[in-house]
């Protein structure tokens, strides 16, 4: 059940609002003045307040002031009740990080909607979401309540893709979103000696090619088919139409993306430190991490051994005879050129 603080000297109101929103199912606390109600909300840290503007001892302003300079109470939603004839004041509020503004009088069910679309924010602004297009598309989901970016495959022309086959390259311009509908993909860059390094793997239901539409640049690596693939070509403009009408996912997005980069951060220090024995681990958790996030025993890994040392950033001899250290271990198993992993717990506390 969530708490909203009401915050009201006009007893009338205050008692009115709090029966309408006991009733909606929302445990409600009540103050008459804006000290009791600061008071109030640093006792009981509610999920939403509700105040006036004009109020005796301290006015909602100064509420309004006061819970934000809290570490714990700055982002809990808050709304301002104001009069017609204070409407001009609203503004201020707003500037100073007030979410919302109703004006008395009003409707029941004006309020209501008020408060579920704020809750409904506020959750959003806290909940996790992985950094890749799936997570952008639970984040729709969450935000609108339908599988948006899903839809945007729907309907779209496919292009078939054999192995190996380049789907971009890098330094072209990205006019296009993917979303594989079949298959396998590696992005990986090369560098002048031709040593290739995995970015990132992508299965059926993935998107890829967002972050240069999002940055605005060229593509910074090369997309290549890993096996047979079918693939839903979506144009640009038909991406960033989506992500402009949705600030709340814009702004999520971003976030998810700064976590993206963390990520590729650590790949890159584990690369230049690991042993190779953490290297091979390594590679194996990261396709294990993305693939088996309902941690279903036991994990299949069907991937060539090219593929998974430029994961690994290591030499595919080398990793074939890691891979056969792990198998000695127990650490692994190896069924028909796929590997099996047996012990995820030994291999993520590896230290050498």
């Amino acid at each position: 059940m969530k708490t909203i603080l009401l915050i009201e000297d006009n007893a009338f109101i205050r008692e009115n609002t709090s029966e309408i929103l006991d009733l909606a199912g929302y445990k409600v606390l009540s103050a008459e003045n804006g000290k009791a109600g600061v008071e109030l909300a640093m006792e009981h840290t509610p999920d939403l307040v509700i105040c006036d503007i004009m109020m005796p001892v301290l006015d909602g302003y100064g509420v309004l002031h006061m819970l934000q300079r809290n570490k714990d109470m700055k982002d809990i939603p808050f709304i301002f009740l104001t009069a017609k004839t204070e409407r001009s004041d609203y503004r201020r509020g707003m500037e100073m990080g007030a979410d919302d503004y109703i004006m008395k009088p009003f409707e029941a069910t004006e309020l209501l909607h008020a408060i579920e679309s704020r809750l409904k924010k506020a959750a959003l602004r806290k909940a996790e979401f992985s950094p890749n297009l799936q997570g952008l598309s639970k984040l729709m989901e969450a935000a609108t309540g339908k599988a948006s970016i899903k839809a945007l495959a729907e309907g779209r022309d496919i292009e078939r893709y054999k192995k190996r086959q380049t789907i971009y390259t890098e330094g072209n311009h990205p006019v296009n979103l993917f979303y594989i509908q079949k298959g396998k993909v590696r992005v990986f860059k090369r560098n002048d000696d031709g040593k290739e390094f995995a970015v990132d793997l992508y299965n059926t239901g993935d998107f890829f090619g967002y972050v240069p539409m999002l940055e605005g640049t060229v593509y910074k690596d090369t997309a290549e088919a890993m096996e047979e693939s079918e693939i839903a070509v979506i144009p640009r403009e038909d991406f960033e139409a989506l992500m402009g009408s949705q600030i709340d996912v814009a702004a999520q997005f971003i976030r998810m993306l700064a976590r993206n980069v963390t990520s590729k951060e650590q790949q890159l220090l584990g690369l230049a430190y690991n042993s190779l024995r953490k290297k091979v681990a390594e590679a194996l958790l990261s396709l294990y991490r993305k693939y088996n996030e309902q941690k279903e025993e036991p994990f299949v890994i069907d991937i060539s051994r090219d593929n998974l040392a430029t994961i690994a950033g290591t030499a595919t001899e080398s990793l074939i005879r890691t891979l056969g250290d792990f198998r000695e271990e127990k650490l692994i198993e190896i069924r028909e050129g796929s590997i099996v992993i047996l012990n995820e717990k030994k291999l993520s506390n590896m230290l050498y």
